[in-house]
């Protein structure tokens, strides 16, 4: 769909929402949910791509998604809102990715046991997990693994496996990349003859029947438990909630021992204490996690026209409230075979105080990343060059974070200060941003590379050369907008003269009539 119908139509739902539904059904909408549908395009068109843009159906799933966000009271559910042991009893938990790059929502069978007294609050606690990563990762589709290892006749409970799925069809659109079921049992086959049903045509395509063999396929070995084949040591315990994605925070120049090595300690130091009085920064699994931020790099003439697309996304402009982080969303590494190996990161303070920053990887044995920890003065921008260290290759699964805070103008800027701070801010006043990993494989055979040095020009890798060409981009873009702001000036000081100019002429007439 283009632009301008895709806008169109984005337009069009919201103006026939608002006739058609909201007078009559306003009492049974919650009005953040009408707010967001008017300012959030990708929610709108989320609703859209899932009915196929016809714009009727769109509109009642929209009308159905609404009320039933108000019967489960969505956006008010939190950790403290539910009943302890739903999380502590480990049916149901984010963690790891899958080949694709989309995150894993487990449904641990054997330890749901149905019961209709419990039902409710086992469906608000699905819905907090989908809410939680909606507004976490803005629209990036995850995969349901319904681990059924130990299952019997007890474990099956349709309703709520409806419930699930429904979930996915109507109330959270666009948001399902697969469903991997694994070892089903035997006996549950005629049940999911019915739940095919329900999962209707256009997502029969998405159930992934499994057993130890073959959920490799779509899950590596790194996000698997033993029992599946797998070398994932992860296991699930509550508290804290489980968000593997943000532990540790990154060492200066990641892996490699370097000069800060003692600065970048007591900083995880510093962190580690306060992972130990707040439950919801402390993180359970026991690997290095931290997070950076790479730039995407412009594709070859011979991409093809998708990747094409994937590098002008990859250039666009994250506006947060503290920073506008560049790329927005993805960053963008090449293959072994294409050996771009660094990126870069513009981050520009929008604020009138001093930004504290800085960036964690799920990777930090993958990654280097200078600077890691620093400050960014009020209207100016700083370059991150974030590169992959020894022979690593970048992966779809890595996940990248950027988190920042104002910070008082009497604070100092250097490694204590700012220990110091991370340790002290609160977490309602920390601005994150998360970015995907895009590796961009090559199209052309090895065998028709071109060895600079045979025609004796100087050597030059192809991601040194890029980092530049990237760098002139931003400059070039910086550039503009003063240009632009200038233009603005100027347009105003002429108005400005001109109003001046008719008001002495004003004043001249009044004289000369005066006289007269």
């Amino acid at each position: 769909m283009a632009g301008q119908d895709k806008a169109a139509l984005i337009s069009e739902t919201r103006r026939r929402f608002e006739a058609e539904y909201l007078p009559d059904k306003s009492d049974k909408y919650d009005s953040r949910d009408v707010e967001r549908l008017q300012q959030d395009d990708n929610w709108v068109e989320n609703y859209l791509i899932w009915r196929h843009d016809v714009m009727d159906d769109t509109l009642k799933m929209i009308d159905e998604s609404f009320q039933w966000r108000k019967e489960y009271m969505v956006n008010d559910l939190s950790e403290s809102a539910l009943p302890k042991w739903l999380f502590e009893n480990g049916a149901l938990y984010l963690h790891g990715y899958d080949k694709e790059g989309y995150k894993l929502f487990w449904f641990r069978v054997k330890f749901h046991m149905k019961d209709p007294k419990l039902q409710f609050e086992k469906k608000k606690f699905v819905a907090f997990w989908l809410e939680h990563y909606a507004r976490r990762e803005h629209g990036k589709p995850l995969t349901v693994v319904f681990d059924m290892a130990e299952t019997g006749v007890s474990h099956i409970d349709l309703d709520f496996i409806r419930f699930i799925i429904n979930c996915f069809k109507v109330y959270y659109p666009n948001y399902l990349s697969k469903i991997v079921i694994f070892e089903m049992p035997w006996i549950m086959n005629a049940a999911f003859k019915i739940v095919k049903g329900w999962l209707g045509p256009d997502a029969i395509s998405m159930l992934k029947f499994t057993n130890k063999n073959e959920v490799q396929e779509y899950i590596s070995v790194e996000y698997l438990p033993a029992y599946m084949g797998g070398i994932d040591t992860f296991k699930y315990s509550y508290p804290p909630l489980v968000d593997d994605d943000f532990q540790t925070p990154l060492c200066e120049n990641g892996p490699i021992t370097t000069e800060d090595e003692t600065e970048s300690k007591e900083e995880i130091e510093a962190d580690s204490k306060e992972a130990g009085e707040s439950s919801e920064e402390q993180i359970l699994n026991a690997k290095k996690v931290c997070f950076l931020e790479q730039i995407s790099k412009p594709e070859e003439n011979d991409k093809t026209d998708s990747k094409t697309k994937n590098a002008k996304k990859a250039l666009t402009v994250f506006k947060g409230p503290l920073l506008h982080i560049s790329p927005a969303e993805e960053l963008f590494f090449g293959s072994k075979e294409i050996g771009e190996k660094k990126c870069l990161i513009v981050l520009t303070n929008v604020t009138k105080n001093v930004v504290a920053f800085k960036v964690r990887t799920t990777a930090p044995d993958k990654y280097r990343v200078k600077p890691s920890n620093s400050s960014c003065e009020p209207g100016t921008s700083i370059d991150i060059v974030v590169s992959l260290h020894g022979g690593f290759a970048a992966s779809l699964q890595d996940r990248f974070l950027i988190m920042a805070a104002e910070m008082d103008q009497s604070s100092g800027a250097g490694v204590p200060e700012l220990a110091q701070f991370w340790k002290e801010v609160p977490r309602n006043k920390v601005m994150e941003h998360r970015l995907r990993c895009h590796v961009v494989e090559s199209s052309k055979p090895s065998t028709l590379t071109l060895k600079e040095n045979s025609f004796n020009i100087p050597t030059k890798t192809n991601e040194d050369l890029h980092l530049q060409l990237t760098h002139l981009l931003q400059v070039n873009k910086r550039l503009q907008e003063q240009i632009d702001r200038c233009v603005w000036f100027q347009q105003l000081i002429v108005v400005l003269a001109l109003f001046l100019v008719a008001i002495a002429a004003f004043c001249f007439y009044l004289l000369y009539t005066l006289r007269c």
